[in-house]
Parts: C-alpha cells; structure tokens; sequence
C-alpha cells in the first residue's frame, strides 16, 4: 500500500507539478488549496504525510503546522514546509525545502521521513 499525501498550496501549478513527482514515485495524493482545507483533509483522510506551502489565503502553512502539532491525533504526522520565502521560524516541521526544488530531493526526504512498509528482503 502506498502512502498518502496532502498537497497543500494554492498555486494551481505547483499543486499539479507535485501531483505528477509524486504519483510518478508511486505514492497516493490529495490536494488542498489553503490552511483550512487542509485541516479538514487532515481530519477526513489521514494523510501519512503533508508538503506544505507557507503563504496562502485563509490560513497560512505556519499556522497549519502549528495547528497540527498541537492536537494529539496529528502531532506526529510528517510535515514538509515546501516555500519561496525564507523562514527561520521554527514551528515542528520535520523539514523545510526551498522553492524552487529539485524532485530527487523530495522524493528522497519523503522515503527517509515516512516508515515503510513491510518488505522482505
């Protein structure tokens, strides 16, 4: 089974260049154009994992990663803050890449961040 991913931004573009690395990679994506809806696909599917954009409308990825590290159903969930602008704040990412990156590396982080599944060896 593959791991689910919420694609949160509110650049068309992006959201779908994301979709296609990932899918590509093998992995399951849904998207979420701002802070709040994304909240809300937290809560209706489980996401194994977010990558995240920071400025967007309603509610901003900062706060969503705040948001979600305070609660103790998603504390643990894996965060990836994905933006063009330059944060130093800390707010419980597991990490925090640039824009523009390059999709070797985003693939890479995932499969270190997220667990595997059962393999035999």
């Amino acid at each position: 089974m593959s791991h689910l991913i919420l694609v949160v931004d509110d650049d068309d573009t992006t959201r779908h260049m994301l979709r296609l690395i990932l899918q590509f990679a093998g992995y399951e994506v849904i998207e979420a154009t701002d802070g709040l809806k994304a909240l809300a696909q937290v809560a209706a599917h489980q996401p194994d994992a977010l990558i995240l954009d920071v400025m967007m409308p309603n509610m901003d990825g900062l706060t969503v990663c705040r948001t979600l590290r305070a609660q103790p159903e998603t504390a643990d969930l894996c965060i990836i803050i994905l933006s063009a602008v330059a944060e130093e704040e800390s707010v419980g990412a597991n990490l925090y890449l640039r824009k523009p990156m390059n999709p070797n590396d985003l693939i890479a982080h995932l499969e270190e961040l997220l667990p595997h599944s059962a393999e035999s060896d």
